[in-house]
């Protein structure tokens, strides 16, 4: 069986392929059930969250991710998600590759943003600004910068000095970002607010947004976590990565829903309509755009596939 450290995961996933794999994967016929979500107590902080996530090929692969996300980690210096993945063949069974959870997560769920922002993002968009500065943030950087021309990328978090050594390691990859302090005049010129963070009260406000900005809202995962308003709902476009997983985990999609500022039909798009092209994205280039990600084991199973066949095929 193969195994696939983070550093090895990270070199087994270059971003346009990827990118690709996703899509294709979305465009194609994966089986993906519900995933299992567990709230972990842990005495004296933020409960934890173990996910357990599903999804086959029918006839070629399958696999299933194991994550368990503690918020309580910022504290001690660790990232807030570990996991592994174990992919198995589709068509006997036996087991292939145990990889790396964490990096296939972040990697994949930024791959995911700036497929969705394909789409949904302005064509000539060239300014990101990045909200969160863990484990996601170079992430999101490094997937948007391979699918447009950014020159401008600012960062910013609730720490300065986070966002500060998020910059740095940008620049060191070839990135002209800068860490900011002012989150909101940075949002005001964005071409792309790209937030990756666990927060349960809004950080990006609707009202902020200029026209033809895209909204990319990828934290998240819980009813009870919310990175913009109801503002941003309104003014905008509303796109998900999957319907049910959005309506029923999102707090961005489940609270708007619930109070009625969000109806269900006017959800545009998921993003396998999107790639299929049976639905349409942007429309114009002062709409404002919406994508809530939640994450879907397709996405899992697409990375991990092309970890696997990059690492066997390359021996």
């Amino acid at each position: 069986m193969l195994v696939l450290d983070e550093a090895q995961t990270r070199a087994a996933l270059p971003w346009t392929k990827l990118i690709e794999a996703i899509a294709a994967m979305f465009a194609g016929e994966c089986v993906m059930p519900v995933r299992h979500h567990h709230d972990m107590h842990v005495p004296g902080e933020e409960n934890a969250t173990l996910l357990l996530m599903p999804a086959w090929v029918p006839g070629r692969y399958a696999g299933v991710k194991m994550v368990s996300v503690f918020p309580g980690n910022a504290r001690r210096a660790l990232p807030a998600i570990f996991g592994t993945y174990l992919l198995s063949s589709g068509a006997t069974g036996q087991m292939l590759a145990a990889i790396d959870g964490g990096e296939l997560t972040a990697r994949r769920t930024a791959a995911t943003s700036a497929l969705a922002a394909r789409y949904l993002a302005r064509p000539d968009a060239t300014e990101l600004l990045v909200c969160g500065t863990g484990r996601l943030s170079l992430n999101l950087l490094q997937a948007h910068a391979a699918i447009r021309p950014l020159k401008r990328i600012h960062i910013w978090g609730r720490n300065l000095a986070g966002a500060e050594k998020v910059a740095a390691e940008a620049r060191k990859v070839g990135l002209a970002a800068e860490a900011v302090s002012d989150i909101e005049a940075a949002a005001r010129t964005a071409d792309i607010v790209s937030c990756g963070t666990l927060s349960s009260e809004p950080l990006i406000c609707g009202a902020w947004l200029k026209p033809g900005a895209h909204l990319d809202l990828v934290g998240g995962f819980k009813p009870s976590m919310r990175e913009t308003d109801d503002e941003a709902i309104r003014r905008a476009s509303v796109f998900v990565d999957t319907r049910a997983g959005a309506m029923k985990e999102a707090g961005d999609i489940v609270q708007p829903l619930e109070s009625g500022v969000l109806k269900e039909g006017a959800i545009k798009a998921e993003l396998a309509e999107l790639v299929r092209r049976t639905r349409g994205g942007r429309s114009g280039p002062d709409e404002i755009t919406l994508f809530k990600s939640v994450g879907a084991a397709l996405e899992d199973l697409a990375g991990a596939i092309l970890a696997y066949e990059t690492v066997t095929r390359g021996k």
